[in-house]
């Protein structure tokens, strides 16, 4: 519309000429001008539509956090409900834990009774160590009476039945006392390796049994909104992904800047690029004042592939007659000023009116110029879109 009004002078000077010299106003005096028009509002329709291409198809993405118990079983209590705001460590709801207080309680127990152990392994070794003193101290009594014995008989005073009976004595008593030895030892592994490793095993199992614990009751891990809350008091709660007890919508990042996706025209990759000047018309910022209904943006970056390309590993083999339909060059926009991204909604529908000003020369500042003609059309959009959305020329029902 805007084109045909700039490019119609030929049109109106022949007109006016015409007029001036009193001749008729017919379709062969008026032909050349016509055509002469017809040639100029193509060619600006070309340059604007190629230099400064345009998209509907962008939005504000987010991402959710699906929340998914790790165990499953009835719920006992909920402490949220659908638009709250929640924190990292918020609890969200509890689940029955009859079975894990009950595996807790059984660990517990298993860790008394190894503490009993290591008292009773302590009394061991103390028993163990004087039965190695008694006979050590046995043997020493033997062996001297023996070496008495062995005198008095070398002397002719002794008898050596007596020598055969000591000697007998003491090897008993040096086997009593390699016997008190090793239950010593025993004693000594006991204490410092079976009963330290079964306490470890306890630990473990209480550690494990507190994790399990744990798991019921459920808390929320990020900062955001809590949305699609499907629970209710003695519903079963799974631990299936595709079935999350509730939704959560992030907090955005404060450090991070809101990024607008947009897809636009594969012919239109040649004139976009990194730092492309650009205005975005969100539909949830459309208002009758036209405040901060189109916000200056900029293009930070182009991805480098098409999604319609992609091929994965399948059991089926790849139709190329399924990349009839055309894909879109994904470019990703930021806003020029910050305070505008809290005045964008998650989720929202936008169009994105790109603009070329990287053209050097007379001809770029002509096509840079010929801009303000899609910026004009852009705002014309923004309030058809307006009065489509109340109702007025068709769309969503108000």
């Amino acid at each position: 519309m805007f084109e045909l009004l700039f490019t119609s002078f030929p049109a109106l000077i022949r007109y006016w000429m015409l007029k001036r010299r009193g001749e008729p106003i017919t379709v062969w005096n008026m032909k050349t001008a016509v055509f002469m028009w017809a040639v100029l509002a193509f060619g600006l329709f070309l340059v604007i539509f190629y230099y400064h291409p345009k998209t509907y198809a962008a939005t504000v993405p987010f991402r959710t956090v699906s929340v998914v118990p790790q165990t499953a079983g009835p719920v006992t209590e909920i402490a949220v409900e659908n638009g709250q705001h929640v924190e990292p460590g918020d609890l969200l709801f509890r689940i029955d834990d009859s079975a894990q207080q009950a595996a807790l309680a059984e660990a517990n127990a298993q860790l008394a009774v190894i503490a009993a152990a290591e008292a009773k392994a302590q009394d061991t070794l103390i028993v163990a160590q004087s039965g190695v003193d008694s006979a050590k101290a046995q043997l020493k009594r033997l062996s001297d009476n023996l070496s008495d014995a062995r005198i008095l008989v070398s002397r002719g005073t002794g008898r050596d039945d007596e020598v055969q009976r000591l000697e007998a004595s003491v090897a008993s008593t040096e086997a009593e006392l390699r016997a008190a030895e090793a239950q010593l030892d025993l004693a000594r592994i006991d204490i410092e390796e079976s009963l330290p490793a079964q306490r470890q095993a306890a630990q473990t199992t209480i550690d494990r049994a507190r994790v399990a614990l744990d798991f019921t009751s459920v808390k929320s891990e990020i900062a955001g909104t809590v949305t699609q809350l499907t629970l209710s008091i003695g519903s079963p709660a799974t631990t299936l992904v595709l079935r999350p007890a509730m939704i959560l919508i992030p907090d955005r990042a404060k450090d991070l800047p809101v990024r607008i996706t947009a897809g636009f025209s594969q012919v239109a990759r040649s004139t976009i690029y990194d730092g492309m000047p650009a205005e975005i018309a969100c539909e949830s910022n459309a208002n009758l004042a036209f405040r901060n209904s189109v916000m200056p943006a900029r293009i930070v970056s182009v991805q480098p592939a098409i999604a319609t390309g992609q091929v994965v590993p399948d059991s089926q083999l790849v139709d190329m007659q399924m990349a009839a339909q055309r894909g879109t060059v994904l470019v990703f926009l930021e806003l020029l000023y910050k305070e505008h991204e809290a005045l964008l909604l998650d989720g929202s529908g936008c169009m994105v009116q790109a603009y070329t000003t990287n053209i050097e020369g007379t001809a770029g500042h002509m096509i840079a110029a010929t801009g303000i003609i899609k910026a004009v059309g852009l705002r014309a959009k923004v309030l058809g879109s307006i009065l489509s959305g109340v109702g007025l020329v068709g769309g969503s029902e108000h």
